[in-house]
């Protein structure tokens, strides 16, 4: 059989791949967060994390720019202080317990380079930043 007069042939290292066709954050990340606030009372969080049966969230400033997480365990270190030092905890405020130093990942990061920061950083999850407002949140079970 011969080829069609209009048909050339190429090597392979003369072709330009395609445009990739990746699988990113944005697309599996979580969108709606319930966040939390630097004034918050840290008993309002616990009530709230008790409620929505979550473990943590992300605390954010009014400008909606991630200035902190808070867990659980956050929370469950204040009780356990309070009642050592029999004080009162609903005066504590989320500024004062939560983690400032937040690891982050951009939205169009490809999601297999997402899986591997989870186990490279034996982190559960990751805020979404993009021009440094928070966006959205990647678990390790959204991968």
């Amino acid at each position: 059989m011969k080829a069609p007069e209009n048909f050339k042939t190429r090597k392979v290292s003369e072709t330009k791949p395609g445009p990739s066709k990746s699988i990113t954050v944005r697309q599996y990340m979580t969108k709606n967060l319930i966040t939390f606030r630097p004034d918050q009372s840290v008993r309002e969080v616990m009530d709230e994390l008790v409620k929505r049966n979550i473990s943590g969230g992300p605390v954010v400033d009014d400008t909606g720019r991630l200035v902190g997480v808070i867990s659980e365990g956050d929370c469950l270190k204040q009780v356990v202080k309070a009642k050592y030092h029999n004080s009162p905890e609903d005066n504590e405020k989320v500024a004062d317990h939560m983690e400032a130093e937040v690891k982050t990942i951009e939205p169009d990061k490809d999601i297999f380079e997402a899986a591997k920061q989870f186990l490279d950083m034996k982190i559960r999850r990751f805020p979404v930043l993009e021009e440094g407002k928070l966006i959205g949140q990647i678990s390790q079970k959204d991968v």
